[in-house]
């Protein structure tokens, strides 16, 4: 924004972070993390569990989306318009109800729980729509924007493949996880229905002040 530049090590997108054993919790203890935030449902909480608490580290469970998604039978060609239509339906859940947008982004914009973590289970999905919102209110381009959500593919298929409990072909998501295609129909989207990245968190709870916040915290310059 304005020349400036995103302060590295404040904010780690992850993929469930319960499943951290061993060396995984010694690298984890090295980035000084001081909170997890974690965005699955409670039926995911509770039949997953949590990453055991530590000391020098606060845990915030936020149900960033409730609904789970619908089943559908998809090509790797449906997989960008099939993404962003259900990050919109995230998106748009967020301006009702307790506002779970607008909790994750007090968090982020608070100086004292830096460097923070957030999860859900694959590391792509309310992770990648958090990122997103967040990269965008801090002025970064879509392409770019775009391109760090598209990353998430060489860390989810090998996750999302051994979920799988048959030999079968590969379902579409294995194919074509995170495609940079489904973030930019997702941004240029949300701008169509509220105006701007702005007016949405607006919309959806975040104050001017808050944005500021943000801001100051994670950005240089």
């Amino acid at each position: 924004m304005h020349g400036r530049t995103v302060r590295p090590g404040r904010l780690y997108r992850s993929d469930g972070l319960h499943r951290l054993t061993g060396t995984d919790l010694d690298t984890f203890a090295t980035l000084g993390v001081r909170t997890v935030l974690d965005l699955r449902r409670p039926d995911e909480l509770a039949a997953e569990g949590r990453l055991a608490p530590a000391d020098g580290w606060a845990y915030h469970h936020v149900n960033f989306h409730v609904e789970p998604w619908p089943d559908a039978d998809l090509t790797p060609a449906d997989m960008p318009r099939f993404l962003a239509d259900r990050y919109a339906d995230m998106a748009d859940a967020a301006v009702n109800g307790d506002q779970p947008f607008a909790r994750c982004l007090r968090l982020l914009a608070d100086e004292r729980a830096l460097p923070l973590a957030f999860h859900c289970a694959a590391g792509k999905d309310r992770t990648g729509v958090l990122a997103a919102l967040t990269l965008s209110l801090l002025g970064v381009a879509d392409d770019d924007v775009a391109d760090d959500y598209a990353r998430s593919a060489g860390l989810v298929v090998p996750l999302l493949r051994g979920r799988r409990d048959d030999d079968g072909p590969p379902p579409a998501w294995e194919l074509n996880p995170s495609p940079a295609e489904a973030m930019h129909l997702f941004l240029a989207e949300l701008r169509q229905r509220y105006g701007s990245v702005a007016d949405y968190a607006e919309r959806a709870g975040v104050g001017a002040a808050q944005l500021d916040a943000l801001r100051a915290a994670l950005l240089y310059g």
